[in-house]
């Protein structure tokens, strides 16, 4: 669904320009965040469909996050599709526990990614 807004919250700069060419290619409107504290500053000034949210985040980290913005009835429709390197025994069940929608490993397959982001927001938000 070309022209979506998705922000795209990750703290190492190469994995955030690597995304954000990949879904700008695919159409996408994207912001970029390197922290929690950017991505509810980014959150509030222009509301994304769909976040990539990086799970090892400095300060508050992306499960955190995650767990905030599905609690608050403002941003609880946003579709967050988790993205970490570290994917260990568990890990996707926690993120999914956190309310992420999906869960997606790093290095980044660039031909899955962007499938995966159509396959989100072609949902209607009632159907989440």
């Amino acid at each position: 669904m070309s022209g979506e807004k998705i922000l795209i919250v990750d703290d190492n700069p190469t994995n955030l320009k690597l995304v954000a060419y990949l879904m700008t290619a695919n159409g996408y409107e994207v912001t970029t965040a390197l922290d929690a504290d950017a991505a509810l500053t980014a959150i509030e000034r222009n509301p994304p469909r769909l976040i990539l949210m990086d799970l090892q985040l400095p300060g508050t980290d992306g499960l955190e996050l995650t767990r905030r913005l599905k609690a608050d009835p403002m941003t609880r429709e946003i579709i967050v599709v988790a993205v970490t390197a570290y994917a260990m025994k568990g890990d996707q069940d926690r993120a999914m526990a956190a309310g992420c929608d999906d869960y997606v490993t790093k290095p980044i397959d660039t031909r899955g990614l962007p499938a995966t982001i159509a396959k989100h927001l072609q949902r209607t938000p009632e159907s989440t």
